[in-house]
């Protein structure tokens, strides 16, 4: 594990370690699993960002489930451009389906309430989000968000799956930048 990486043309310093990212993750899935107990949820991975999240999550998961993608769209460079697309579409059948939304961070919140609109017209039983980060600071919508693995400063951050213009994904520990 390195303290200062280089990800194109910026520097970011070690922030949170796998081991620390692991430790949220399964407070995330025991939650689930306890709240969920009975139940058959479909858990609806927000792609790029959240894949590596939703592999560990998954794995800890006891519950019968399903898991599908999903890829939506909001950041260029290091700022949110406020403005969601929807990439890559829905192919199940949801409707009267729990529905937990996965996904890696959750910052002013944008992403997610397109996310929450796009189900909510798919007439879906219950949506709950689960997310690996959440920074409250940058939070700027009105819903609640069930499971979150980590609060963290408005920083902007890569690695385990977080990226800056497509890279540093496949960092296993997230850093964030040094300005």
């Amino acid at each position: 594990m390195k303290n200062i990486i280089k990800v194109r043309d910026k520097e970011f310093s070690l922030f949170i370690s796998f081991e620390e990212i692991d430790t949220a993750i399964t407070k995330v899935a025991n939650e689930i699993n306890n709240d969920l107990k009975g139940q058959t949820p479909l858990f609806l991975v927000i792609l790029n960002g959240a894949f590596m999240f939703a592999a560990d999550l998954f794995k800890k998961i006891d519950l019968d489930c399903e898991i599908s993608f999903v890829k939506l769209a909001s950041y260029t460079g290091t700022q949110t451009s406020s403005i969601v697309k929807e990439l890559l579409g829905l192919s199940e059948d949801i409707k009267g389906r729990t529905i937990i939304i996965v996904e890696d961070i959750v910052d002013t919140g944008i992403t997610m309430e397109s996310m929450i609109k796009q189900l909510k017209e798919k007439e879906v039983k219950e949506i709950r989000i689960a997310t690996l980060l959440f920074k409250p600071d940058a939070f700027i919508k009105k819903y609640n968000i069930d499971y979150v693995g980590m609060k963290i400063p408005n920083d902007f951050i890569v690695g385990y799956g977080l990226d800056y213009n497509g890279h540093g994904r496949n960092l296993k520990d997230i850093y964030k930048i040094i300005e």
